[in-house]
């Protein structure tokens, strides 16, 4: 979605567009290039000259050159496109629509400015624009430019036109029908109808001195005055839209941040904006764009986290019908997430939406995991205890150790289960994997910790639970019989 400065030509706007779309079009993994300048008529697509949408269809990934990855080919697309005083966006074509009716910005980052005034919105939208040019991962910056719009301003002198004898609505029907054009008549082509327009052809009216000589007639037609003789053409500056947002107007800065995560990105570049920016007073400014959306998440992350963590330990206390062992199936959800969180960092994932799910589903599996260990070594324990095997801490170290034996092959055989049902998906390609991947990376790397914890931890946990149990059942032996022996566990 290339954008440039209001006032553009029709015939630059096409020419940049042809350019480009030619450029893309070389490389050997597009299949079809389709570009747009301006608008339909409808009001559901207010585009302006200024700002194009080029849609590129690419070949299917094993046509394209040895090493090329999604993200490199838009790299080079973006350097072989550029053109001086034209921004570069890259998007996807839904992905854009919903960013642009969700905030109104379509790029991942976007930088709004309220204020009364729209002049200084424009120099503010400026000044933040070159300032977040510096912020290291900037691809591109364009603020709004909603006052560089360019109008012919026709001021009639009525004086000089009523010694003609022409009053004001003469001189507005003369312009009308010379430069403005009118409908002269309907043509009907069966059930189709348009409109006969009628007005000057373009090298007689592209110029304000040819404007100037458009001739008016006068004193029932026996004279023709010359529109500059009665009226200042002149070429004036002003708003090409007045945007508002919440009853004030706004301009809006779009930033595209390349490959870096919007949560960085967005910190260090409010610093810099904070520390080299001050807003005149009835001035504010927001971060807007996927940033809003990741604030969102945020929010509503702090309700459902939680919200999930009490239910796993209800659900577990409601099994165990005991506070001591619910606990002891919670620890496996910190183990998990760290092996998530390595996972995550090794294969350069930032924090998403789908990454947090996946987190979410962890610590679904990490606890089942962790309460399929706990049940035997439950019953290992009761079984020995009513067979009065229960005696000293020997006793309590060969319990645990026969429940977690036994427990040994299905909880390797779950978790390897889960993996290998898993890696498919991060091998995949196509539509939708990026999003699966994300959510697959953190089971996969949490569940390689959670084994470890389920295997090894947590039998040594219960160890200890239950040799102070049954010590505080057996006050005649020295707590050191009962907690000692680290090597039982084993």
């Amino acid at each position: 979605m290339p954008t440039t400065v209001p006032g553009v030509s029709i015939a630059q706007a096409r020419e940049v567009m042809r350019h480009q779309d030619s450029v893309l079009a070389a490389f050997p993994e597009t299949d079809i290039v389709l570009g747009k300048v301006g608008r339909a008529t409808t009001a559901t697509d207010p585009a302006p000259l200024s700002m194009w949408e080029t849609t590129i269809t690419l070949k299917p990934e094993d046509e394209w050159r040895p090493g090329m990855t999604y993200e490199r080919l838009v790299a080079e697309m973006d350097r072989a496109t550029r053109v001086p005083g034209v921004t570069n966006s890259w998007t996807m074509p839904i992905k854009g629509r919903i960013d642009m009716l969700a905030t109104g910005v379509r790029t991942p980052v976007g930088i709004k400015i309220f204020g009364p005034n729209l002049d200084t919105l424009q120099m503010l939208g400026e000044r933040v624009e070159r300032i977040v040019q510096q912020v290291p991962g900037t691809r591109s910056a364009f603020a709004e430019r909603g006052v560089s719009g360019y109008y012919v301003d026709i001021d009639i002198d009525r004086t000089e036109a009523a010694r003609y004898g022409l009053n004001v609505g003469d001189v507005h029907r003369a312009i009308m029908a010379t430069v403005g054009g009118f409908t002269a008549a309907y043509t009907v082509e069966g059930r189709e109808r348009y409109a006969v327009n009628v007005r000057y052809p373009r090298e007689l009216r592209d110029d304000l001195d040819k404007l100037r000589e458009v001739t008016i007639p006068a004193m029932g037609g026996q004279v023709q005055i010359p529109l500059g003789q009665v009226a200042s053409v002149e070429l004036t500056q002003g708003a090409m839209a007045v945007k508002t947002e919440n009853a004030f107007p706004v301009t809006t800065i779009f930033v595209d941040n390349g490959e870096r995560d919007v949560g960085s990105y967005v910190r260090e570049a409010q610093q810099r904006v904070n520390a080299q920016l001050t807003l005149p007073a009835g001035y504010t400014l927001m971060w807007s764009g996927q940033y809003e959306f990741m604030q969102r998440v945020r929010e509503k992350l702090k309700v459902v986290v939680p919200v999930t963590l009490g239910i796993i330990f209800l659900l577990l206390y409601l099994n165990f019908r005991g506070v001591a062992e619910s606990l002891i199936v919670m620890l496996a959800l910190p183990f998990s997430v760290v092996g998530g969180i390595w996972f995550l960092w090794a294969l350069g994932y930032n924090t998403s939406v789908a990454v947090w799910v996946g987190f979410i589903a962890l610590a679904g599996v990490a606890a089942e995991t962790g309460v399929v260990m706990l049940i035997y070594l439950d019953e290992a324990f009761e079984r020995r205890s009513r067979e009065g095997q229960m005696r000293d801490a020997a006793d309590v170290a060969a319990a645990v150790r026969e429940g977690a034996l036994e427990r040994l092959r299905p909880v390797l055989m779950t978790v390897t289960a889960i993996i290998m049902g898993l890696l498919p998906i991060l091998w995949s390609r196509g539509t939708g994997a990026d999003v699966m991947k994300r959510i697959a990376a953190p089971m996969v790397g949490g569940m390689l910790t959670a084994t470890l914890l389920t295997l090894a931890v947590i039998p040594a946990i219960y160890l200890v639970w239950r040799r102070w149990q049954v010590g505080r059942q057996a006050p005649e032996l020295a707590p050191e019989e009962w907690l000692g022996e680290p090597a039982m566990v084993s």
